[in-house]
């Protein structure tokens, strides 16, 4: 029987959903589709968000000989029939174009890579590459360079409450609760082919057990382990984060590696994870270690790279640096004081000594006049000289606290200050 996700697969481009900021009109890729003039581009997004379904849709409106390879599986030999193929269709009677969908690109070798250069480029078949990883990183930069890349994004609650809908009115499914669609939609995590394979197995399920109605509580006790954890957009999730960011803030590195790891186990993006760690290393250690943030986002980068499992190593470390770093949040304070000073204040001209002049009339003007170049002065610093915007009362909104390198910041801020006193 064919699966789920496969029948109800958009046979066109208005059964779409979800990515309407590429296929939407007037969208980067809709109107690739509207030129009626192919591309080789690579389509870089998660699991489940309709890179395979673009790409025959693709095929279907240029009327092209679709081909797919699987990186995963495939190698050289693949690459060479499909040439065969796509010059049979070129040299015949109908003289076919033919598009190339590789699935999983990254899975490619270079050398795997490199084989379809000459092709994509004699024009011979229009190359459409599938990844889920940064191409950046995991596609040849002679391939990237031919394609275009359009980023596809996870399905959103609404798109994927839409295809529930669409699931229900096709075929045969039983009537399912509001809060049971909730946590279908919350399980399935931006994916709509987990969302239609758990519909799948639940209608089986429920056609055994004759349930008229798929209820929360019967969700939870079919798919058991599998929905046990959190809903990821619930109120859980965001406890677990807070567990988490606070259990780095205070210091504690077994706790904060805890909730890390269950995060993950709960099925959480790890690309979210370290997101976290990054606004972490910014809020709560700023300046008293700047070295973390650097380390954040290192992790991220290193998982990028890796992927699960490997990768999530990289965050555990960030995690471990983070809670056992000294900590200051003197950086966000001030930035936060000074967003709501500049929101209720006048928009204050700059002091004309600050202004930049670059023409005659603007120098004559006195843009520019009386400025200090501070590299001019003693110690590169301009002693008594005026930065903030005249009738601004003098504020301190950056108050190092007195841990990690804020301790040695703090003191050249109060060495400035005696002299910018003693130059009043």
């Amino acid at each position: 029987m064919i699966p789920l996700a496969e029948r109800l697969r958009p046979k066109t481009l208005g059964e779409v959903i979800g990515q309407q900021q590429l296929l939407g009109p007037g969208m980067a890729l809709r109107l690739a589709f509207d030129s009626g003039q192919p591309h080789s581009c690579i389509l870089w997004g998660p699991p489940g968000t309709g890179k395979t379904t673009i790409a025959r849709l693709m095929a279907d409106a240029f009327d092209a000989q679709f081909i797919t390879i699987s990186a995963v599986l495939g190698g050289i030999k693949d690459i060479r029939e499909a040439v065969e193929q796509a010059q049979s269709a070129r040299d015949g009677l109908a003289q076919q174009r033919t598009l190339v969908f590789v699935d999983e690109v990254h899975r490619f070798n270079k050398g795997q890579q490199d084989a379809f250069l000459p092709h994509v480029e004699s024009g011979l078949f229009t190359f459409i590459g599938a990844t889920t990883e940064n191409p950046s990183f995991e596609v040849n930069s002679a391939l990237l360079s031919r394609a275009a890349v359009y980023v596809l994004q996870p399905l959103s609650p609404e798109d994927l409450g839409q295809i529930v809908l669409r699931a229900q009115s096709h075929h045969a499914l039983p009537a399912i609760e509001d809060v049971a669609v909730e946590r279908l939609v919350a399980y399935a995590d931006g994916d709509a082919r987990r969302l239609l394979n758990t519909l799948e197995t639940l209608a089986v399920a429920a056609a055994q057990e004759q349930v008229a109605q798929m209820t929360d509580a019967w969700l939870l006790k079919v798919l058991g382990e599998r929905m046990r954890r959190y809903d990821k957009g619930g109120e859980q999730f965001y406890d677990t984060i807070s567990a988490l960011h606070k259990s780095v803030r205070g210091s504690d590195p077994d706790a904060a590696l805890y909730w890390l790891v269950r995060m993950l186990d709960g099925g959480a993006d790890p690309r979210y994870m370290a997101r976290r760690l990054i606004r972490m290393a910014s809020e709560d250690i700023g300046l008293a270690d700047p070295r973390a943030l650097r380390l954040a986002l290192d992790a991220a980068e290193v998982y990028e790279r890796l992927g699960s499992p490997e990768g999530e190593l990289a965050l555990a470390e960030c995690v471990v640096y983070l809670a056992v770093a000294p900590k200051s949040n003197a950086v966000y304070k001030a930035f936060n004081a000074v967003k709501a000073l500049v929101k209720q204040d006048s928009t204050r001209p700059v002091p004309m000594h600050l202004r930049n002049a670059p023409t005659r009339l603007m120098k004559a003007l006195d843009y520019g006049k009386g400025y200090r170049y501070a590299h001019d002065e003693v110690d590169g610093f301009a002693a008594g000289e005026q930065y903030l915007p005249d009738g601004l009362p003098a504020s301190s909104f950056y108050q190092p606290v007195a841990r990690g390198l804020e301790i040695k910041i703090a003191e050249k801020m109060r060495q400035l200050k005696v002299r910018n006193d003693q130059a009043s």
